[in-house]
């Protein structure tokens, strides 16, 4: 029996001791997560309960010149309960005037809503949503309903916010316009005035505290943001509504009858390089046309017989050539190397000058006057095109500018052809809006201005930045073959290969282009035609510059050059603006005095003054006069006939007597 209590006294101090090792152990691991590994733990509980949510900050609106609204962030807000928050008391006092409220606003029964609520309570539902996608007045009214009109605390409102961007226009100019948005792997990325803008645009985010609660779910801890956002600042576009609406849908109108694959057309205004219309269309499956890439930027293409202009301003300023020298066109084919240049009219157009070979986009008589000047020197010519500016970029404020190529002499590349090909456009690559910029150049007497898509940036009514006119070139060529470029650019409309534009209403100028588009893989599907005209109006003080480019419009006709796809396109531009658009005539000399005018009022104010007894003598006034001055007498008057007077039914002299009626005579 001692031996046996031994044994358990012996099992007791081992479990005692063992328990007293745990106790130790635990002790130290407690006071180790205490003080040593305590802001840890403290911290990482903190961080799994409790966190900062960012507040996007509502981005700054984009308008047209005009004032019209392009691009605006609208907030929608969703309104979540938390059924615990709220006293008992003031749970059952304002549930049902808060469903009510609900009822009147979003049009559903008030029993749904009581339903819903109670069934919150019950849950202890911390999160239950009550509406989404309202706009901000529905918020400011819900805020203030029964209830929630207590707050977050007291009246368990919780509100969620989020921003959506709105185009109010539509889908006109949109990718113009643009978007900000994050790649699937989350890397920032956007178009147009959106994302070249966006540190304006943006603003600054706020913050707001929530704490987790049920289900993996966040509720602010209180009603104050941590951080308020900052709204970001407006930006002032370039683009004019009118001409951006009369752009876009002339442009859309030629694609579809044409069915061509896409096209862009761009109205810039002359003097200041401002885009005032942009418009970018491409075909959908369903035959439809939407904005799909900003063509005029992007695409670098083949310009074709559009390069012309180029040409012709070299031979000029360098003075190889005047524009009266004449060339045979050899029966329209020419050949260089054992290549064929040909011109669009068969059997070319005999010998005509060059001034004639531009009207009539000739490429006979074009490549001649380029390869006969300066194919002991390539680089002369090159030089002049690098000096324009047509071998870099604009160097724009939006992404996605396309590179323009010119071939230079010291490159591996360049051949025996390289040269003559150049003078008619081909083997050299430009955008249309590079392209739009040169043409500018020349209506702008020889000032090439920066392409500007933007304005000003504005908060409110205070101007935070202004952009001004760029200008990239001073003076392009001399003002002397300036003058002969105008001279040419007008006959092409008037009696050249762009004449079936012409209107005597009102003045234009440009040049037709047709280019072959993939002609390297001809006699196969790849090969179509890029139809354009590029130019200015009003041709003698020019006030806008205009580009049209057609790809692949449907050639089933052979009705496929520049004058008949892309021309009307321009022409419609030009004649909207100037038809629709309000006048701004101004009435000289308004104040010149006429000595018959002032003599005829000096004699009607002077018997209107003079006190009247008897009826006056009143022929050989003007029946306005007349009128007027029997009118201040209390005279009823009755006129027969248009001009002077000429017989009155009361004879002057007769006394004046109240109710008299006379009778007026005119001729």
């Amino acid at each position: 029996m001692a031996v046996e209590d031994k044994n358990i006294s012996y099992r007791i101090y081992l479990v005692a001791c063992a328990i007293f090792v745990m106790a130790i152990a635990i002790a130290i691991k407690l006071t180790n997560i205490q003080w040593i590994e305590g802001d840890y733990y403290r911290k990482l509980a903190k961080e799994r309960t409790v966190k900062n949510f960012v507040i996007p900050a509502n981005k700054g609106n984009i308008y047209s010149a005009d004032g019209s609204l392009l691009a605006t962030s609208i907030p929608n807000y969703e309104i979540r309960f938390d059924a615990v928050a709220p006293k008992a008391e003031a749970f059952e006092k304002n549930v049902k005037p808060l469903s009510d409220s609900l009822s009147i606003l979003l049009g559903k029964p008030s029993s749904f809503f009581l339903n819903e609520f109670r069934k919150a309570r019950a849950k202890k539902n911390r999160y239950f949503l009550v509406a989404r996608d309202l706009s901000y007045t529905e918020y400011m009214k819900i805020k203030s309903f029964p209830l929630f009109g207590l707050g977050a605390y007291k009246g368990g409102i919780i509100v969620e916010q989020e921003t959506v961007r709105e185009h109010p226009i539509g889908k006109i100019a949109e990718r113009t316009i643009g978007y900000e948005r994050k790649t699937p792997s989350g890397i920032p990325d956007g178009k147009g005035i959106e994302w070249a803008f966006r540190k304006y645009l943006n603003g600054k985010d706020g913050k707001i505290l929530k704490q987790k609660i049920a289900k993996g779910q966040w509720k602010p801890i209180r009603d104050v943001n941590e951080i308020d956002p900052q709204d970001g600042y407006d930006v002032i576009s370039t683009i004019d509504v009118f001409i951006q609406d009369i752009a876009h849908h002339a442009l859309l109108k030629q694609l579809t009858d044409y069915e061509a694959d896409h096209g862009c057309v761009v109205v810039m205004e002359t003097k200041t390089g401002q885009i005032k219309a942009i418009s970018n269309l491409g075909r959908a499956g369903d035959g439809s046309y939407y904005e799909t890439t900003n063509y005029a930027v992007a695409e670098s293409h083949e310009p074709g017989s559009t390069y012309k202009l180029v040409d012709l301003m070299v031979l000029l300023d360098d003075k190889k050539i005047d524009t009266s020298a004449v060339f045979d066109s050899y029966g329209g084919v020419i050949k260089y190397s054992g290549k064929s240049v040909r011109d669009s009219h068969q059997g070319g157009y005999g010998k005509i000058s060059l001034a004639r070979g531009f009207e009539l986009s000739s490429n006979t008589v074009m490549v001649q006057a380029v390869y006969n000047n300066y194919k002991n020197n390539p680089s002369e010519f090159v030089n002049h095109l690098n000096k324009y500016g047509l071998n870099k970029p604009l160097g724009l404020s939006i992404k996605g500018e396309g590179k323009p190529f010119v071939p230079q002499p010291s490159d591996k590349n360049w051949s025996n052809l390289s040269l003559p090909w150049m003078a008619f456009g081909y083997g050299v690559s430009i955008t249309p809006l590079q392209t739009l910029t040169f043409y500018n150049a020349v209506a702008n007497n020889g000032v090439m201005v920066k392409p500007q898509f933007v304005s000003e940036i504005k908060e409110w009514n205070r101007t935070i930045k202004k952009y001004n006119t760029e200008v990239m070139n001073q003076k392009i060529c001399s003002q002397e073959t300036i003058s002969k470029l105008h001279a040419v650019l007008e006959n092409v409309v008037k009696k050249g290969t762009g004449s079936k534009l012409y209107s005597k209403d009102f003045s234009m100028a440009g040049k037709t282009g047709t280019a072959q588009v993939n002609y390297h893989k001809a006699g196969k599907e790849g090969l179509y035609y890029a139809s354009s005209f590029v130019g200015y109006f009003p041709a003698d003080q020019p006030k806008y510059s205009c580009i049209v480019v057609v790809h692949k419009p449907n050639t089933s006709n052979n009705n496929y050059y520049g004058a008949d796809v892309a021309g009307p396109v321009f022409k419609r531009i030009a004649q909207k603006i100037f038809t629709d658009a309000p006048s701004t005539n101004e009435i000289k000399n308004i104040n010149r005095k006429i000595l018959k005018q002032e003599s005829s009022y000096e004699a009607y104010v002077k018997k209107s003054q003079k006190q009247q007894l008897s009826i006056p003598n009143l022929k050989g006034m003007s029946g306005m006069d007349a009128v007027a001055l029997l009118g201040n007498l209390g005279v009823k008057v009755k006129v027969v006939g248009v001009g002077k007077v000429k017989k009155q039914s009361i004879q002057p002299g007769e006394n004046l007597a109240k109710n008299t009626t006379i009778t007026l005579e005119l001729s």
